[in-house]
């Protein structure tokens, strides 16, 4: 297919999103049209990732996974390249036909992939995100944008976040003066402020869900705190919480990201010292949540601060469905601003599971229409550029 024939079909064929995030719980996609004013995601699915967390995790963070073997990491990283693009596959191939529709209908699947490694600081920057589009296109019969982290990177960007302008063709409202703060709340935590003189900025804060959800797994072998119900038996320590905020990262300026790679449970026994494992492991989650809710806090400060009218807030994530982390976070952002309005994304008519997944199904419209999808204000990338690779079906 030519690109003037991918063009014409955008404006009548809704496209697919995919994400799979730091918290590498899941695959997420969703089904979104593009044909009117306002995005409408027409419907999601997920699938699980846990059968190939632990594999993943290991990868993430350089160690050897547990049902590598004998085998070298190269060939484990191959393996799960392709396994992640089968799950892909797999959830996609549910959500059609959920919806009783084909691959015919549909312009293109926007994949993000699972990112294993975000090295935006290293001497020589790189960023590696796994699920080989080939795969996908071949076992979908949808053609794939894939690849999009890597121009910016290229560009001389961080590579991430991608998702600012996204938020803000997904939420923004037609009033001028009205400030937007879109959160993301996954494994790692990103923001995006939209403000009314058209500036765009986008970062990541530091740990969302990864730091809770690495802790909780180590002793209860849970996935995850549902509804952060252990955080809430414990007692938030102070002295782990100052030693915590110490890191260097939270002070860094913008632009800047980070992942699973660096705030892991490594970095939390370094960063605690000594007499982690003394405390009780439900305080620690405690504390956790309160890292989370504070450097996000203090992340978006100067902006709510500033305007002269109340910013609209808006949560996303698998976070947004812890409501601990929900109410800390909204009596945090109150303390700055009272009564600043904070809704979850699903008031917008948007999932909270479900937003990423949107903004790629974005950017691979933005790539078939030939326009850029980075933004180089919150990226630090020198221009802006067109993201991502083609994979026919």
């Amino acid at each position: 297919m030519s690109e003037d024939s991918r063009r014409q079909s955008l404006p009548t064929r809704p496209l697919i999103g995919v994400m799979s995030g730091t918290s590498m719980d899941a695959v997420d996609a969703c089904i979104v049209d593009f044909s009117s004013h306002r995005p409408r995601v027409i419907a999601h699915h997920s699938v699980s990732l846990d059968d190939l967390r632990p594999d993943l995790s290991a990868l993430a963070q350089g160690k050897s996974g547990p049902s590598s073997g004998d085998r070298d990491a190269i060939d484990l990283l191959g393996q799960m390249d392709v396994k992640i693009a089968h799950r892909i596959s797999e959830c996609v191939l549910e959500l059609l036909e959920k919806q009783g529709l084909t691959a015919q209908d549909i312009a293109a699947i926007g994949c993000h992939g699972q990112t294993i490694r975000h090295r935006p600081n290293f001497s020589t920057p790189f960023t590696l995100q796994i699920g080989d589009p080939n795969t996908i296109a071949e076992q979908t019969g949808i053609p794939v944008i894939a690849d999009f982290r890597r121009r910016d990177m290229a560009a001389g960007g961080q590579g991430a976040p991608l998702v600012p302008p996204a938020h803000r063709i997904l939420f923004g409202s037609d009033a001028p003066d009205e400030m937007l703060i879109a959160i993301n709340l996954g494994g790692i935590c990103n923001v995006t402020v939209s403000s009314p003189n058209d500036d765009l900025v986008g970062f990541d804060t530091g740990p969302a869900n990864t730091l809770m959800d690495a802790w909780i797994h180590r002793h209860k072998q849970q996935p995850y705190d549902e509804n952060g119900r252990w955080a809430a038996s414990g007692a938030l320590r102070t002295t782990l919480l100052a030693r915590l905020l110490n890191e260097p990262f939270f002070h860094q300026p913008h632009p800047k990201s980070t992942g699973t790679e660096f705030f892991n449970l490594d970095w939390l026994t370094t960063s605690a010292g000594e007499g982690l494992n003394q405390l009780p492991p439900e305080d620690v989650q405690a504390t956790l949540l309160a890292l989370t809710a504070q450097t996000l806090a203090a992340a978006i400060r100067p902006w709510v601060m500033a305007t002269s009218t109340r910013p609209r807030v808006i949560l996303a994530g698998g976070g947004a469905r812890n409501p601990l982390l929900v109410d800390m976070i909204q009596q945090t952002i109150w303390h700055m601003a009272p009564d600043t309005p904070i809704e979850l994304s699903d008031q917008s008519g948007i999932d909270v599971q479900c937003v990423e997944c949107a903004a790629f199904a974005w950017l691979a419209r933005q790539f078939l229409l030939g326009q850029a999808g980075n933004a180089p204000s919150v990226t630090g990338a020198q221009g802006a550029r067109i993201l991502g690779g083609y994979y026919p079906a």
